[in-house]
């Protein structure tokens, strides 16, 4: 007998499922745990190249780590250009091949990454374009992982836990992003009672062998759907197609395209995407160099590693938070869209303030206060984001949520490449004023052109910011994008 035979034979002659029968299993949390270990590997490896930047400009005779934004946004270019083939495959094949293969694919490239510029004698193991070959490739791999994610999620949780297990997931992925410059400094570099336990290129190794030990886990554990679990009884199945208005099962590949390319619903939620990952890039790649140049914070140093994985933190905290927060909202007022409206856009402005006070900031330590307080306050809305892809996507929500992330990650490769771009102005700026050029520029003066450029970089954050929180004014998670039968 299948599930969903036991779960018709538990049912009275009304037709209703009764609720005690059996006491419901809770295999949806496994489900969960595996979603949540997925996004920290994921978070490890992104955060691993950010902290590691400094030693790669050396390591390939670069001049400073401006000169890594080609390879910051190639990652972001890849991952944006293959993350809607990749959702729609999660949602016609399963999550359970997809992510196999992603997992998989990524975590090569992170090893691989540990052996650019290796030197052999007279050979080099590739240069600046080889690095970014690599990192294009990974952003290839990598690209689907959090659509597929949530492909996984609509398939195994409840409507009213949506939100709550979207923010348990990203919660995993920030925590662990803001611990890996941590994990990277005893790892590499050492403290003033341990010695380093490996070299940088050996952590990357390293990395891309705990994303392998996740796939041969992942491959032995997990089923695409409830219905196909051994361990799953009836009760649990009933409780987590309660409420959905898509209960059919079957592989979701009819894709009505046009309805996505004419919603401007989806449009709105995509534009505000952008602008939270253009805002937030920052937190994974040039922050560690930021506080290295202006505060003189080193990688030896305990306080610089805590600094730098801060705005990780408090987004954790944020991602938690938010989750819960959201959901109870919901079942307390009975009302998606405002809900979500009023969260994303609270969020997303008081993120406009607080980049604003950051080029105010007299130390380190209120810097850090400014741009974690906004990681925080971004991340507090992201539960929303992913679940209103679930809302409005329905059986397509790993296609809506790679739409949204295609667009977010655009964001996030245009950052990548205008901040290095502006850094990169203002040094020839500083250079023309004294009629010299960059390469000659006095090291003070270098350092103080790099952090104007930097000081123009926060106001562009908090200008985006408010043009996300005004898309929120408009986006309805109460509107889906095609017809539930369509």
């Amino acid at each position: 007998m299948t599930v969903t035979d036991s779960i018709a034979s538990q049912r009275n002659p009304e037709g209703e499922a009764p609720r005690n029968a059996f006491p419901e299993t809770r295999v949806r949390y496994e489900v969960l745990a595996f979603a949540c270990t997925l996004s920290m590997i994921t978070y490890i490896d992104r955060v691993c190249f950010g902290a590691a930047a400094p030693q790669l400009a050396s390591e390939l005779s670069l001049s400073g780590v401006a000169d890594l934004k080609w390879a910051f946004t190639a990652f972001a270019i890849a991952y944006s250009v293959c993350e809607i083939p990749t959702g729609w495959l999660g949602d016609a094949l399963g999550p359970r091949s997809t992510l196999i293969r992603i997992v998989g694919w990524w975590s090569i490239c992170t090893a691989i990454t540990g052996l650019v510029g290796v030197r052999f004698g007279a050979m080099t193991l590739g240069g600046l374009g080889t690095l970014i070959v690599v990192r294009f490739l990974f952003g290839a791999g990598e690209a689907g992982a959090y659509p597929t994610i949530t492909r996984a999620l609509h398939n195994w949780f409840p409507a009213d836990e949506q939100s709550t297990a979207q923010g348990w997931v990203w919660m995993s992925g920030r925590l662990m992003g803001g611990l890996t410059p941590l994990f990277w400094m005893l790892l590499t570099v050492g403290t003033a009672w341990t010695p380093p336990l490996m070299n940088w290129r050996s952590a990357f190794v390293f990395f891309g062998m705990l994303g392998i030990a996740w796939c041969v886990a992942f491959a032995a554990l997990f089923y695409n759907r409830p219905t196909e679990h051994p361990r799953v009884n009836a009760a649990e199945c009933e409780r987590i197609q309660r409420h959905k208005k898509d209960a059919d099962e079957s592989s979701h590949a009819d894709v009505p395209w046009m309805a996505f390319l004419s919603s401007g619903n989806l449009w709105l939620l995509c534009g505000m995407y952008f602008c939270m990952a253009y805002g937030w890039y920052f937190n994974v790649t040039y922050l560690p160099s930021y506080l290295h140049d202006r505060y003189h914070l080193s990688n030896s140093s305990l306080l610089g590693a805590i600094y730098k994985g801060a705005p990780l933190w408090l987004g954790a905290i944020g991602c938690l938070v938010g989750g819960y927060g959201v959901d109870a909202l919901i079942r307390r007022t009975g009302n998606r869209r405002l809900v979500r409206r009023w969260v994303g856009c609270t969020g997303l402005g008081l993120c406009a303030v607080c980049w604003l006070a950051a080029p105010l900031a007299s130390n380190e330590h209120q810097f850090v206060l400014a741009i974690s307080l906004a990681a925080l306050c971004n991340d507090c809305t992201l539960a929303s984001a992913w679940a209103t892809c679930q809302d409005i996507g329905q059986r397509h929500a790993g296609v809506t949520a790679a739409w949204m992330n295609t667009v977010g990650t655009g964001g996030a490769a245009v950052a990548g490449w205008l901040t290095g771009t502006l850094l990169e102005r203002a040094v020839d700026h500083a250079a023309w004023q004294l009629q010299t050029s960059a390469a000659t520029l006095p090291e003070a003066v270098r350092t103080a052109a790099v952090l104007e450029g930097y000081n123009h970089n926060f106001l562009s954050y908090a200008a985006v910011y408010a043009v996300a929180a005004i898309c929120w004014l408009v986006i309805d998670a109460s509107k889906p994008i095609a017809p539930s039968g369509s």
